[in-house]
């Protein structure tokens, strides 16, 4: 029925988004080697205008342990400096009139350790989300009149089957980003 591959597709979507969501949480999480994407959420205030950093400045990264960012517009590189400072990333920018640099010191043991803890966490938020979607299919199914229990017995089944393979990825991106962490 119609109606119920609706459903599937809909728990499908969301559990997409889901996974979707913690490669960009994870993106964010350094893994030691600098990266255009460690400031890729960094909001600076450009003519009254919050606007992100890569629409005001070309940002680079000349060697793993350093980010360049040059500013289109010379005049914005001390809102540039000070968007960064306020961003919390850990990073202490040094401006030379043209363009910022940002060192990306190496990890300690302790950060690390701190890193895995943060990629744990999205870890757990995710399978939470892939869940939600679980149970909201479970529902939509509920709410259907006039199938059929076994056809609605074989999408709980693929429900849980979607499931129980989102929520591997997510543990499989985990071991991934922690052994990136990890690596010295």
């Amino acid at each position: 029925m119609e109606e119920l591959d609706l459903i599937v597709e809909s728990v499908q979507q969301d559990m997409d988004a889901a996974i979707k969501h913690l490669d960009h949480a994870f993106q964010r999480i350094r893994a030691g080697r600098a990266s255009t994407s460690m400031v890729q959420d960094v909001m600076v205030e450009y003519y009254g205008a919050q606007t992100p950093l890569n629409q005001v400045a070309n940002v680079s990264v000349p060697d793993a342990m350093t980010i360049s960012i040059q500013p289109w517009d010379r005049t914005a590189i001390n809102a540039i400096e000070k968007a960064i400072i306020n961003s919390n990333l850990g990073f202490a920018p040094s401006n030379n009139g043209e363009n910022i640099i940002l060192n990306v010191p190496p990890l300690t043991e302790d950060r690390r350790k701190e890193l895995a803890k943060q990629a744990k966490g999205e870890t757990e938020d995710t399978k939470i989300v892939v869940r939600n979607a679980r149970q909201n299919g479970l529902k939509e199914l509920k709410k259907l009149e006039g199938v059929s229990e076994d056809l609605v017995k074989n999408v709980e089944a693929t429900i849980q089957e979607l499931t129980d393979k989102y929520v591997k990825s997510c543990d499989d991106h985990l071991k991934t980003k922690e052994a990136e962490i990890m690596k010295v």
